[in-house]
Order: C-alpha cells, then sequence, then structure tokens
C-alpha cells in the first residue's frame, strides 16, 4: 500500500469513527481533560492570541484556549477528518465557542503563513500520522519564534492496557489487528522519550520538556467499555465491525475474562499512561 493509499484509509477510518467521538465526547473529556489543560498550560496563551489545534477531533483542547485567548483571539482548530471536523464545529456551536475557525488541514501540509500562530496544541495526533517528522517541521514553521508547542502521545502498551486488552484477545484468536502499532501512524510509534526528544529537536526545537501523565479509564459496566472499543478505537472498532455474531460472542466473553484484574464493583479502573511534551 502506498502512503497516498495509507492516508485515504486512516482519512476513511476517522470519518467513520467521529459518530462515536461525538456520542462518548462527555466521557472522553471527563477522563481525559487534565491532559487537554495540561497542554494549554504549557502553550500559555493570552489574550489576543492565535492558537492552533492539530488533530483537534471534537475540539476540547483547543476550546480551552478558546476561553483564555478571548474575542479579540482565534483559535483554528483542525483535523485531516472532514467528520470530525464537524463534529467539533457543532460542539463550538453548542458551548458558545465564537473566536474559532474550522478547517480541514493536514498537518504535514498545512495551509498556514510562517510565523502565523502564537501556539500549537495536538492532543493524541503527531503518533497517529504517517509521516510525524513533517508535521513536527512544519508546525514549527507555522509557529512564531519564542512560542511553544504542546503535544501528548501515548506510553508503551504495558502502560496502556486500556487499549491493549481488545487487541491481544483479537490475536488470541486469530484477528490480529492488521497495522503495526509501533509503525509509522501506529499508536505507539512515538511512545520513547529519546525518540520523542529526538524528533523534536530535529524539527527546529531547542527547549523540549517531557513530562509522564498517569489517566485512569473509569467504566460503570462491561457495556460501556464494549461501546467505548467499538465506537472510538480506531483500527480496532473498524476490525470488530468485520466479525460475524459467533465471533462477537466469543470476543466478549474473553474479554470479560481478561477485564477481571481491573474490575471495581460492577465496573472497570483501566490504567493508562500519556507522555506529554512541550517544546519551543
Amino acid at each position: 500500500m502506498s502512503l497516498d493509499e495509507m492516508r485515504a484509509k486512516s482519512q476513511d477510518l476517522w470519518d467513520r469513527m467521529a459518530p462515536g467521538w461525538t456520542k462518548q465526547r462527555d466521557f472522553m473529556w471527563r477522563t481525559t481533560r487534565p491532559i487537554g489543560e495540561w497542554l494549554v498550560a504549557h502553550v500559555d496563551p493570552k489574550p489576543g492570541d492565535t492558537i492552533l489545534d492539530i488533530a483537534a477531533g471534537p475540539g476540547d483542547s483547543g476550546f480551552l484556549a478558546a476561553q483564555i485567548i478571548g474575542d479579540e483571539g482565534h483559535l483554528i482548530s483542525t483535523d485531516f477528518a472532514e467528520s470530525m471536523v464537524g463534529a467539533a464545529r457543532d460542539l463550538a456551536t453548542q458551548i458558545g465557542v465564537t473566536n474559532a475557525e474550522f478547517k480541514v488541514m493536514d498537518a504535514e501540509h498545512m495551509d498556514l503563513p510562517d510565523d502565523s500562530v502564537d501556539g500549537v496544541v495536538c492532543r493524541w495526533g503527531f503518533m497517529l500520522m504517517l509521516d510525524p517528522d513533517a508535521a513536527l517541521r512544519e508546525t514549527r514553521r507555522v509557529l512564531r519564534p519564542g512560542r511553544k508547542l504542546a503535544f501528548s502521545v501515548w506510553s508503551g502498551p504495558t502502560d496502556n492496557p486500556w487499549v491493549t486488552l481488545m487487541g491481544m484477545i483479537l490475536t488470541q484468536q486469530g484477528k490480529p489487528p492488521q497495522n503495526d502499532p509501533f509503525g509509522p501512524g501506529g499508536m505507539f510509534s512515538m511512545s520513547e522519550h529519546e525518540r520523542i526528544r529526538s524528533m523534536v529537536t530535529a524539527a527546529g526545537y531547542s527547549d523540549v520538556q517531557l513530562e509522564d501523565m498517569d489517566v485512569s479509564w473509569d467504566f460503570v459496566d462491561f457495556e460501556g467499555f464494549w461501546t467505548f472499543q467499538t465506537e472510538l478505537a480506531g483500527a480496532v472498532a473498524a476490525l470488530v465491525a468485520t466479525l460475524d455474531d459467533d465471533e462477537i460472542e466469543q470476543l466478549r466473553t474473553d474479554l470479560k475474562a481478561g477485564l477481571e484484574p481491573y474490575r471495581t464493583g460492577d465496573g472497570y479502573s483501566i490504567p493508562g499512561k500519556t507522555i506529554n511534551v512541550s517544546a519551543s
């Protein structure tokens, strides 16, 4: 598969995930808001600034910055999946964000002038890009001198059973996810501190800071976890959609057993860990 074909496949996947992300927005934001707050705090937006949100999804992190930059400021909320951009635009209308524009944009090739933004946030985007080095260089190009980029990626698989458990069980059942989680565009492609530091430095940044942050994924019951995995979880969700009824039933049975170590009453609390990065 060529890079263009891989990009088209990824774009189609995340367009299909947008309804699930919209449906589960409250749960997702409640769980991951500390990450968004960290990103915005480290970009340190000022009233009147222009802030760029890359791979914004429903847009929550950028909307935090929008509150700070005020009516004279400008938020550019972007994603390369058109349906995600639509979800962010709809959410902005619902919560009263009026100082934002919404663009379908590939971060590897940004349609923005040099030195045109005062800060950049990106939650879980760079790791899923086929050429994150190009995206980091583009980010450096559009960011004004002395201002900051803040982004988040996931730590390694042992730190994130909330996402690896389903893939492990599918693999045991002879239905492994087709993408390499450590390869280009894989969830763990930027899961090591030294690799991140090297990439960011090579893109032209000098002051690079990294901080691990724990994330607890709390589900009220099995159905909550199942819905999350089958409506939001990218390639895994797409794979589950191809299974027949018997395979689904077996997967659910094995998944319930695999979740037992994380049981809390009727629900589950499953650990995760993200790596937060700031650079200027």
